[in-house]
């Protein structure tokens, strides 16, 4: 990299790919050659930068400018001003929506502040598909580490030291799992990353995997030595058509350069990895479940004892991480246990990285450290609520999650206090919602998506969950009880207690998290038939206000079932009894004489 002038990384991950990232890359390309600059810069395609409110994103270095929303056709300014001139483009620098100041720099920027990256360290800085720009950031340096050492318990007691715990929802202890793992002997192991990300608006290990695949390549052999295993197993969802390719590639580099298969790096160690696809069932998140669809067999999980560690998968011993816990490893390894044990709170290490969406202004990917509160994230890093609406709840933990209101946003942020706060850590999903969404609605909605992805294979789950469904479909639609009320927390108890496993007996959470914090709303939906947020379509009700109404006949000309009547010039009415609150009147209505009861 030190022949060039400058270097152009441009944001390759899947949001920013959608969005014509690669023609960018391409037209960066061109005209430098075009120009005979093709010597003096460098174009580099990255993984994400995290910031997918405003892709694409291109960064030239070494000034470190920050260029968003990046289209096509800009590639020609940047290359005239900015790499011929030496001028910034300003209008393609980030706007700071408080002070109206253009950032040049991602470290002056309110999303970057306060994040540490660790899993996401290389995403945004190296081309994931060459494993020289890998090791220059010092790529396999842990694996030759912990070969040269050759100490499989030494490595386990450095990670169990760390307090690395499980980043795919349980948060049981890493070095541990390693460790019981290794206890068992058999004539052949398996090391096995969990790739399956379903939880909704989740893309933490997605964006790992697309910009720095090579850490979990490394990360996997290093536990592999650990456990005594000499295959590793990723199962990743078939879904993740970009991931796939770059962890392909970077497998099929890291066999070249004797990092993957026999005899690694001389030390005698043999290991390999294997990929194998899921068809994107939810429910193959569970280890046991995940196993199973690996072997080919209904995607069902089982009872434990016993557990992966003992009879894994084909019946042999097996260890289980998602990638976000692999990719943590090589650097504890690097930088030492007590480095990354003074980052966090007293129980939950290090950092965790989370899928920031929902009604926020910074929807992107961050990674922060243990123990930052929820009031950081939503508004420093993420700039608070969209539009200037009100802060109503977030939803960590996805479907297993719960909804927390105001009165938690000063909680910091680790595995015991979520769970104390109702909700859970889970991969990393966090969902932010403003005073327009109704959280029995919300309640539904991952109800839905729990039915959907039950594999069926215990009543609880697969009866109970679709009963919970129904009781709050009844109430949406202006049908509930107060008695329902009441069945609706007793059932969703009796599934917690009794299902099968974590997706049944977490699947309740939000039904539960809602009722406790938003109890009110619920009872406005069964006694007063109202939807406080104005978003259950059975209860909306459009009123026309005749001091503002002006006779223009829009709102009846376009009302699709002629509900609306009322001469020219003149107040109109609206039939309640044939609306069917689509909106279209509220919609063309140009004098706000429509409001929504």
């Amino acid at each position: 990299m030190a022949n060039y002038k400058y270097h152009i990384l441009i944001c390759g991950g899947t949001g920013c790919h959608a969005s014509q990232s690669a023609l960018i890359k391409e037209n960066f390309e061109k005209l430098l050659k075009e120009n005979n600059l093709e010597n003096d810069v460098q174009v580099i395609g990255t993984g994400c930068f995290g910031f997918c409110e405003k892709g694409p994103i291109v960064k030239i270095l070494p000034d470190n400018t920050f260029y968003t929303q990046v289209k096509p056709e800009d590639a020609e300014e940047i290359i005239k001003e900015h790499i011929i001139k030496g001028r910034k483009v300003n209008r393609l620098l980030y706007l700071d929506p408080k002070t109206q100041e253009h950032k040049d720099d991602s470290k002056h920027m309110g999303f970057y502040k306060k994040q540490l990256r660790i899993a996401l360290r290389n995403c945004g800085f190296i081309n994931p598909e060459n494993i020289d720009e890998y090791i220059a950031r010092d790529g396999y340096k842990a694996l030759a580490t912990v070969l040269e050492k050759n100490d499989p318990e030494w490595t386990i007691d450095v990670i169990k030291k760390s307090g690395l715990r499980g980043r795919g929802g349980a948060g049981f202890p890493t070095g541990l799992k390693w460790e019981l793992c290794r206890k068992n002997q058999a004539d052949q192991k398996y090391m096995i990353c969990n790739a399956d990300e379903g939880d909704p608006g989740a893309f933490m290990d997605r964006s790992i995997l697309e910009g720095d695949p090579n850490t979990l390549i490394e990360a996997m052999t290093i536990g592999g030595f650990c456990i005594g295993a000499t295959k590793g197993l990723v199962y990743i969802r078939a879904e993740y058509p970009l991931a796939i390719h770059r962890l392909q590639v970077a497998i099929g580099q890291a066999r070249e350069y004797g990092l993957l298969g026999k005899d690694i790096l001389g030390s005698g160690f043999d290991f390999d990895i294997e990929l194998r696809y899921g068809a994107g069932a939810f429910v193959c998140g569970e280890e046991t479940a995940l196993i199973h669809s690996m072997e080919g067999l209904r995607g069902e999980p089982t009872f434990k004892p016993p557990f992966p560690a003992v009879e894994g998968y084909l019946k042999k011993p097996s260890n289980v991480n998602n990638v976000e816990t692999f990719a943590n490893i090589p650097v504890i390894i690097n930088k030492g246990w007590e480095w990354f044990s003074s980052i966090g709170t007293e129980k939950s290490k290090g950092t965790k990285v989370f899928a920031l969406a929902g009604q926020i202004n910074n929807v992107g990917l961050i990674e922060v450290p243990m123990g930052i509160t929820l009031r950081e994230v939503i508004y420093e890093i993420g700039g608070g609520i969209k539009n200037g609406k009100k802060f109503k709840a977030v939803q960590t933990g996805g479907p297993s999650g719960g909804c927390l209101t105001e009165k938690f946003l000063d909680t910091p942020i680790d595995y015991e206090n979520l769970i104390a706060a109702g909700s859970m850590m889970g991969s990393g999903g966090m969902i932010v919602m403003d005073e327009t969404s109704c959280m029995v609605s919300v309640a539904k909605f991952y109800l839905d998506f729990t039915v959907e992805e039950s594999c069926g294979k215990c009543s609880p789950c697969r009866i109970g969950n679709k009963r919970l469904h129904e009781i709050l479909t009844k109430i949406t639609d202006g049908n509930g009880t107060m008695q329902d009320l009441d069945e609706l927390r007793n059932l969703a108890h009796v599934i917690k207690d009794s299902a099968l496993c974590g997706l049944g007996q977490t699947s309740p959470n939000p039904v539960l998290s809602t009722i406790d914090n938003f109890w009110d709303e619920y009872v406005a939906h069964v006694t007063e038939k109202k939807c406080p947020a104005g978003q259950c379509k059975a209860l909306k009700q459009y009123i026309i206000d005749p001091d503002k109404c002006k006779g223009c006949t829009a709102c009846a000309r376009n009302c699709p079932v002629n509900a609306i009547s009322g001469t020219v010039k003149n107040p109109h009415t609206i039939d309640q009894s044939a609306c069917i609150k689509c909106g279209t009147c509220y919609e063309k209505c140009k004098f706000n004489a429509i409001s929504i009861k």
